[in-house]
């Protein structure tokens, strides 16, 4: 049974004229109705936590790749540097231990 039906029977049951008791049952409803597209515009569904999933899965991806890729200058710049102080200082340990 309609809700709007029941409450119209309940108000009318207990002596409430019918215009009455049809703008009380319509104020209701609309209070429902309200109550109803404010909770759907603020709680999330199950679709709306989905795409939250899958676009968090879509971050960590590009993270870990962010990181593969730092790694990886890290590791050309610290070959870069190792290879720089050995042509800068080979030559000077070299004239070093000749002059010893």
């Amino acid at each position: 049974m309609d809700m709007s039906i029941t409450i119209l029977e309940a108000f009318q049951s207990a002596g409430i004229e019918q215009e009455k008791a049809k703008a009380v049952a319509e104020s209701i409803n609309q209070a429902i109705d309200n109550r109803y597209s404010i909770h759907s515009r603020t709680l999330a569904t199950q679709g709306d936590i989905e795409k939250v999933r899958a676009d968090v899965e879509k971050l960590a991806t590009k993270i870990a790749e962010t990181e593969t890729r730092l790694l990886k200058w890290l590791v050309g710049v610290g070959v870069a540097i190792v290879i720089t102080l050995y042509s800068i200082l080979n030559p000077i340990l070299t004239a070093l231990a000749k002059g010893m």
